[in-house]
Formats: structure tokens, sequence, C-alpha cells
């Protein structure tokens, strides 16, 4: 657990990339069934994520998703990505492209960098 407080609560997903996932408290299905200070939490954080990671790690482009179809709640992906990890310039679910270079994405580290920031941002 990288950060947590009433309205949500962020993980890292395991990857060869740099990926987040921020998940609400409650457990609403959809989007627009969130109350206005859960969905404005999600979406502060998810923008605090991508510069932390763009800051972090210098990626070539940054992903974010949402799909919860398999797990009907709200939570958002935030990845880091590169032109040559395993599936750019595909999503991380869609067709492997080629093997990926060994990359040390060094998540400990990033994922005290990324809480310090959101401590400092929500308080």
């Amino acid at each position: 657990m990288i950060y947590s407080d009433k309205f949500i609560y962020i993980e890292i997903e395991p990857n060869a990339s740099p990926w987040v996932k921020i998940f609400t408290q409650s457990e609403f299905k959809e989007l627009s069934d969130c109350d206005t200070d859960t969905r404005n939490r999600l979406f502060q954080a998810a923008l605090e994520c991508e510069k932390a990671m763009i800051e972090f790690y210098s990626p070539d482009k940054i992903n974010w998703a949402s799909f919860a179809n398999y797990m009907p709640r709200v939570h958002m992906h935030i990845q880091a990505r590169f032109k040559d990890d395993e599936y750019f310039p595909e999503s991380l679910w869609g067709k492997k492209q080629r093997e990926a270079r060994s990359r040390d994405i060094k998540i400990d580290e990033f994922s005290s960098f990324l809480a310090h920031r959101l401590r400092v941002l929500f308080g």
C-alpha cells in the first residue's frame, strides 16, 4: 500500500513497467456513482501519480485506464510507458510486441517518493 485515506487507496501493480492502481474506499460501481469528494480525490491522486511518474521515470508516455469489467469497482490504472517496453504502443493488456530490455523500476524508491508527494498534497 502506497497511500490510503478515507476516500481512496493506492497500491502497486507488480509489472515490468511502473504501474499504480487507485481504488475508491467505498465500493462504487461506476464513476458517476461516486460522491463529489471521492471523485475529486480520485482524480487529484491520479494526476499526482502521473506527475510523479514523469518526474521519477521520464517515460515516453503515461497511460490511464479504467475498465472494471472483472472487478466492478471504481479504480484507475496509471502506467509509465516506454517505447522499448514489451507492449508499446499496445496497452499493457494488449499483444506483446517484443522482448523488453531489463529495466530497474526501483519500485520501493518510487513508492516512497509518491507516498511523500501524496501526503504533502492531501495533508
